[in-house]
């Protein structure tokens, strides 16, 4: 059966067999919209990510499975940088004549693999054809607690600027894909990221975080719109960046500047927060205890701007700040 013969609706009960029951549905898949209950006493937190082919991926580079779970996995990573719980979600595909039956079931399979992974709901979503290229859209509906939801303002002078785990895999893997390189470390990172929803949770519930973000368009980049939204500054020093052993000794073979694509790369989806000095033994032990580490890349600055040093205390001065779609 291919895909034109199946239909459009043929489709929709194709992936909706295959959907787990989730908590808090009324209604799911099936209905002109979802019915779903949020916890009571929280507010709901919505985010949005679409992933155009020859943009965002490349089908080359890519496995459906990875690709299925990397969907959601982007989504995801927005919430855990608001501290909220993931409960629901719909997805929206365009869909070329170039993508097969054979592509979409081992697609749908990984997405609704990382969705069991974080205890998530498909609850419905559109399909319709595209003319140019596969486009993806998911819309992710996660709950908080009001008092602990964190922003990205609220960063204060004074504060620490921390990030957990490495920074530069993903951009390094990419860089591996385009140069023929095929199963890396890296490249791994690049195609699977982990969201750190649970260290997002965690932190959040604990109170200490000020503000964060996830790290999706690069470090500096995303540094920026924290200090933007909290009206602050800070300063990042190049030789407290967290990098892996593999990033360590294989970054310099394929770029001139490796520590350009920690700063910049981006798709490492790690948590960059704000932290009260005196909060950082509990946030280490916190994370430590998912295996998590903690490094503190700077501090937040009174004085406006983004001001990174070099070991030897001069300033450096990057060569760009992060990826953009404009």
């Amino acid at each position: 059966m291919n895909l034109r013969s199946l239909g459009e609706f043929g489709l929709i009960d194709r992936i909706a067999g295959r959907v787990a029951a989730g908590t808090g549905i009324i209604r799911g898949i099936g209905d002109d919209a979802a019915a779903v209950e949020p916890s009571p006493g929280t507010v709901q937190l919505l985010t949005s990510d679409m992933l155009l082919e020859g943009v965002h991926f490349d089908l080359t580079f890519t496995s459906p499975e990875a690709l299925g779970r990397k969907s959601l996995a982007v989504n995801l990573s927005d919430m855990a940088a608001m501290g909220g719980r993931s409960r629901h979600f719909l997805l929206s595909l365009a869909i070329p004549p170039s993508v097969s039956l054979e592509f979409l079931d081992p697609f749908i399979g990984g997405l609704l693999d990382m969705a069991s992974c974080h205890a998530v709901s498909l609850v419905g979503g559109d399909t319709c054809a595209s003319r140019s290229g596969l486009v993806i859209s998911i819309t992710l509906v996660g709950e908080q607690l009001p008092e602990r939801v964190v922003y990205r303002q609220g960063a204060r002078p004074g504060d620490l600027v921390c990030v957990t785990g490495f920074l530069g895999d993903s951009a390094l893997g990419l860089a591996e894909l385009r140069a023929g390189l095929r199963e890396t470390p890296a490249i791994s990172r690049h195609l699977e990221p982990s969201p750190r929803c649970n260290e997002g949770l965690m932190l959040a519930e604990a109170g200490l975080p000020t503000a964060m973000i996830d790290v999706s368009d690069g470090l500096l980049a995303d540094l920026g719109h924290i200090l933007e939204c909290s009206g602050v500054g800070a300063k990042v020093f190049l030789d407290r960046l967290p990098l892996s052993e593999y990033f360590s000794a294989e970054a310099g073979r394929l770029v001139s500047e490796p520590i350009q694509l920690a700063l910049a790369g981006g798709e490492d989806y790690e948590l960059l927060f704000s932290l009260p000095r005196q909060y950082l033994p509990q946030a280490r032990q916190l994370l430590s205890a998912r295996g998590t580490g903690c490094a503190v890349i700077g501090e937040v600055t009174e004085e406006a701007g983004l001001h990174v040093t070099a070991p030897d205390g001069s300033s450096y001065q990057p060569a760009g700040l992060g990826f953009s779609h404009f």
